[in-house]
Order: structure tokens, then C-alpha cells, then sequence
């Protein structure tokens, strides 16, 4: 299909190019104290914007990348050019959430920036157990109708969790995720959230780093990689069959793009703006370093006809899938990113929960969730005896005490399970622990969505689970979850 424009708009009315410039390789580029020239960085990116990639996407970890973009803006808009487009993201560690906390983040971005305002604002957050998340976007809502912000994105965030942000009645313009070739997982269930919401995916990766060129046609596999972009999406490589199975694909994408008369670069992105929930890729740029304007813009006219689209889904279909959902790579294994192993980031954040120990039972830990029923009706939310864990019966409650996702019984099962696990894990264990679940709905046309939400969280532990339905809740509540865990083979991180 040929693609309707090379420009497009997202939430209430913000224009975006199909072809994003990514700015994240300005953290490699700056690694290690090297000398770089912001000034001719800037120049650079003003003529990437007058050659029409005026959307430029940054975060607030890419190095000198939002200084550099404030300095392109100034310039074009002195000039009279139209001022770009400005995406950036804020990446915070779980944490307090309050309204100061929220807004310095923004405030930090538009002093970078030099800006009165942002575009996009796009959020990434670590650990779904940790509900802060919630109140830091209810921030942004109130931040984004002060002016700070003209639209509110996510990043890295699975179908669930972006199901259950919309139910919440967080109003997300877009969500930008890994997708390409070798890492299909956004075509399923996220595009079916975002399609259905009118929520757009920014799609990265979809050169995984360079990889998918003419460059890599018929190269050895490199045994070392020195730039950070490459070392990720090589991980990528090897999770989807390896080196001889990647050049399977290139030799693929060689004869299709030999057919078309462009580069297997412009294969790679075409295919991926063709599906139907994609609305921009983000392509990287070393500013100052190699530009491929003029060969990127050629995938805004390519036309896979189905025989090329045929031959190419005979190879993807033969590469072993990415595991899990979209932005699994930052949270579990395997931690397909730059660095690789990121357990030992993901210990250093503090439990969500504190644990208390027992005065009555020595021995026994507890841990709390901050519900005042917790005391007033005189249970844990997990209790510890030895090995085993025992969970409450767990509702969509948030910190406040207030109600999550009301009416939406698959986005409730969501946060119930975020929580338990949660209070698994202050007491020393995991969710890949739980032995026993037992679920609870109001309604019993619910029974499918909750049980899907519950696959995706233990389809691979397979616990004994029981399902009750047409239970009369307490509460606003759809679905109340329990749960028990055996942790005898898990490390004690706080049990003991």
C-alpha cells in the first residue's frame, strides 16, 4: 500500500512527520567526556528540519539532546522556518509521584529546552508494582491544561498497562515502543488498544541500529561493537535466531529493495509504516556524523506490492518471536538493551511496600500497602510464615484509596496483579512464586479478559487457580484476587 502522507497529527492537534528524527545517539556520542560541538550539532539538525524531519524525539537521558534541539527550534523560528515539532520523555525511578515532583520534571525539560512549552511529553516507567505511575500521569493531565505540555505520550508500555492508563481517564496521545522486522510484539494486542483509543505508536528500533542495511549484506558477524545502538539491537539479533537467520532476511530484503531500486533501509521502514496502528518510525541521527535524508525519504514512496510482502513474511515467520510485550526488555529477562543484564538496576529500587515485623508471632513479616482497612479490619496485605506467603484479597484500590479503572474489569486484574506481586516481592520473593490464585468477579462475562490478564502474569508458572463468579463485591470492585506463594527457593530481599 502506498502510504497516505509523509506528515500526520495526534492528540487534540499536534503534527508529526512519519519519519521522526531520533536524537538518542547523542548519549553515545558524548560518552566518556568526548568532545562534541553543540553549536554544529544544532546547525545540523536546523537543516534536518528545512529538508522536511522537523519532528525531533529526545528523553531527558540523551545526553546534551534537549539543550541541542531548544538551540535548532531558536534558530529556525528566528529565521522564519516553521518550528518543529518537539517529543521528549521524562524516565523517572519509581518514587514519590507528587505534584512538586511532576512538575520540576517538566520544568527541567522546558529550561533545556528553552521552550514555554512541550509538545509531547512522553513517560517511561520502570516497575508497574510501584502504582505511582497513575498519580504522576494525572499530574501531567493537570500540567498539560496549565499549557506546560500540549499532549501527554507514554513509552515502553505493554498493551495492559496502556489499557489500564485509558481507563483511568489519562488521556495518552501516543505511545512509542520497539517494533521492526525482528520485533513484531506491538502488532498484537497494543495495536489493538492503541487503533481502538485513537492512541498513536511511534515505532523505534526499526533499524535496529543500522543492522537492517546494505551495510550488513553478506558481513561476517561482528565480534565487537563499540556504539551503543548496535550493541542493543544486536542482542536482538541473536534472540530472533541469530546471525545466519539475519542474513537470511537481509538476503530477502536485498532482492526486494534490488527490485524497487532503493536500499534494503527503505524495505525495513516502508513495511513497518504499512501496518495499520504504526503512525511515525524513529530513525537515529549522529548529528554531525553520516545523514541519509535523502535515502530515508524514499521509503515515504515505496510500494510493497504482495509478492514482496509474501517473501518477506516467509522469513519473519521462520525467526523465533521477541519474548512478552512491548517494553519487557527494561523489566525482565532477557534485558534486550545497550547494557544488557539490568537486574541489578531493578534491585536497587526500593520495595514498594514496607514490611513490618510481627510482635504477636515472632518470626512472622507483614507487609503493608497503606489501606486503612489493613488496621482497621485487622489483616495483612501478605503475610510471611517461613516460606510461604499469603495475599489478601486484593482489589484495584489506588494509594489514595480511591477506585482504579472503574468498569473495566481486565484493566482492575491488571493493577491487582501489580500489587501482589509487589507485596510478594517486599516479603522476599517474586510473582514467579505463587503456587495458588483465586479469583473472584462480580460479573461472569468478565471470566475471559480477567483470565487473560492472569496468563500474562503466570502462563509459565501455571498455578493452581480456582474462579468464582457473580460474587457480590464490597465496593465499586469487578474482581478481587488472593493469592499464595511458596519463596523456599527464591533469596530472602527482606523476609528474613
Amino acid at each position: 500500500m502506498r502510504l497516505k502522507s509523509e506528515k500526520a497529527k495526534i492528540g487534540r492537534d499536534v503534527p508529526v512527520r512519519r519519519l521522526v528524527t531520533g536524537l538518542w545517539q547523542m548519549a553515545d556520542q558524548e560518552r566518556d567526556g568526548k568532545p562534541y560541538d553543540l553549536d554544529a550539532a544544532a546547525q545540523a539538525l536546523v537543516h534536518y528540519a528545512r529538508d522536511g524531519f522537523d519532528t525531533f524525539d529526545m528523553a531527558d537521558h540523551y545526553g546534551s539532546a534537549e539543550v541541542v534541539a531548544g538551540m535548532a527550534h531558536k534558530a529556525l523560528t528566528e529565521a522564519g522556518d516553521p518550528a518543529p515539532t518537539i517529543l521528549t520523555k521524562w524516565c523517572p525511578e519509581p518514587g514519590s509521584m507528587d505534584e512538586g515532583t511532576v512538575r520540576r520534571a517538566v520544568e527541567t525539560a522546558l529550561e533545556r529546552l528553552g521552550l514555554p512549552v512541550v509538545d509531547v511529553m512522553q513517560f517511561h516507567w520502570w516497575r508497574y508494582e510501584s502504582p505511582n505511575y497513575l498519580t504522576a500521569l494525572k499530574h501531567l493531565m493537570r500540567l498539560r491544561e496549565e499549557g506546560l505540555i500540549r499532549e501527554i505520550g507514554l513509552t515502553n508500555f505493554d498493551a495492559a498497562h496502556l489499557n489500564l492508563v485509558l481507563r483511568e481517564g489519562i488521556e495518552v496521545a501516543s505511545n512509542q515502543v520497539c517494533f521492526s522486522l525482528l520485533d513484531c510484539r506491538a502488532a498484537g494486542a497494543l495495536s489493538d488498544v492503541a487503533e481502538a483509543h485513537d492512541v498513536a505508536i511511534f515505532a523505534f528500533g526499526t533499524l535496529c541500529g543500522g543492522f537492517l542495511s546494505n551495510k550488513w549484506l553478506g558481513v561476517a558477524e561482528p565480534d565487537r561493537i563499540d556504539d551503543w545502538s548496535r550493541m542493543k539491537y544486536k542482542r536482538f539479533i541473536d534472540a530472533s535466531g541469530g546471525w545466519a537467520r539475519f542474513q537470511e532476511l537481509l538476503g530477502v530484503l536485498g532482492q526486494v529493495a534490488h527490485k524497487h531500486g532503493v536500499s534494503i533501509s527503505n524495505v525495513a521502514t516502508a513495511w513497518t509504516l504499512a501496518h495499520p496502528a504504526i503512525t511515525a518510525t524513529i530513525i537515529g541521527a549522529r548529528l554531525g556524523e553520516g545523514e541519509h535524508r535523502s535515502d530515508n525519504k524514499r521509503a515515504l514512496e515505496l510500494v510493497l506490492d504482495p509478492e514482496d510482502r509474501a517473501a518477506i513474511e516467509a522469513v519473519v515467520s521462520t525467526m523465533p518471536a521477541i519474548p512478552g510485550d512491548c517494553g519487557d526488555e527494561y523489566r525482565k529477562p532477557p534485558f534486550l538493551t545497550a547494557s544488557g543484564d539490568l537486574s541489578h538496576h531493578l534491585a536497587t529500587m526500593a520495595p514498594v511496600f514496607p514490611v513490618v515485623e510481627s510482635t504477636a508471632r515472632p518470626g512472622r513479616t507483614r507487609a503493608e500497602s497503606g489501606s486503612i482497612w489493613e488496621e482497621k479490619a485487622g489483616f495483612s496485605r501478605a503475610l510471611r510464615s517461613g516460606d510461604r506467603v499469603s495475599v489478601s484479597g486484593t482489589t484495584a484500590t489506588g494509594p489514595d484509596g480511591s477506585p482504579v479503572a472503574s468498569g473495566d474489569a481486565a484493566a482492575q486484574a491488571t493493577f491487582i496483579l501489580d500489587k501482589i506481586s509487589a507485596a510478594i516481592e517486599a516479603l522476599g520473593g517474586s510473582i514467579d512464586d505463587v503456587t495458588r490464585t483465586r479469583i473472584y468477579l462480580r460479573h461472569e462475562a468478565d471470566w475471559e479478559a480477567v483470565s487473560a490478564i492472569h496468563a500474562l502474569y503466570l502462563k509459565d508458572i501455571r498455578p493452581a487457580n480456582t474462579l468464582i463468579a457473580g460474587v457480590n463485591l464490597i465496593g465499586p470492585y469487578d474482581v478481587e484476587i488472593e493469592a499464595e506463594a511458596d519463596i523456599s527457593g527464591t533469596k530472602s530481599a527482606g523476609g528474613d
